[in-house]
């Protein structure tokens, strides 16, 4: 039971529109970003990230949202290596709920476990994310 459907109930089509919903509520505009940023290079790998990944991974019932960006960005962060993906993800984790300091506790729990520069390496894309964020915010705010 892939996805947590009975077999057969599972068509491409659902994978996709649930991975579509499932994209707008945890990625928004970031996730989208990185859909259209496939659309000239590789347009099927990106319907594979929406099938995959969010139609049958981020949907199923085992864990909520906010766990699974935790595991997300902690897996993200303890590879080093992976920045832009880390911030597309930590801006989920603050679309899901988490709080800053959370994601940042997250990140120097990593230090334990997968060393001081992969925790920098996270604590410095989370520094550019909230500051994203607090310019748009600002923005919004002077309008």
């Amino acid at each position: 039971m892939p996805g947590g459907t009975p077999s057969g109930a599972n068509t491409d089509q659902d994978r996709l529109s649930r991975g579509r919903r499932a994209l707008d509520r945890i990625d928004g505009e970031a996730g989208h970003n990185v859909i259209a940023a496939l659309a000239d290079i590789a347009p099927d790998f990106a319907t594979y990230v929406i099938e995959f990944s969010f139609g049958d991974i981020y949907s199923r019932p085992g864990l909520d949202l906010r766990s699974r960006e935790i595991a997300t960005i902690a897996a993200l962060t303890a590879l080093g290596n992976a920045s832009p993906q880390l911030k597309v993800h930590i801006q989920a984790g603050l679309n899901v709920g988490l709080s800053r300091e959370e994601i940042t506790e997250v990140m120097m729990q990593m230090a334990v476990y997968a060393g001081f520069p992969a925790a920098l390496n996270g604590l410095f894309a989370a520094k550019a994310v909230f500051a994203e964020a607090d310019a748009k915010a600002d923005q919004a705010g002077s309008v």
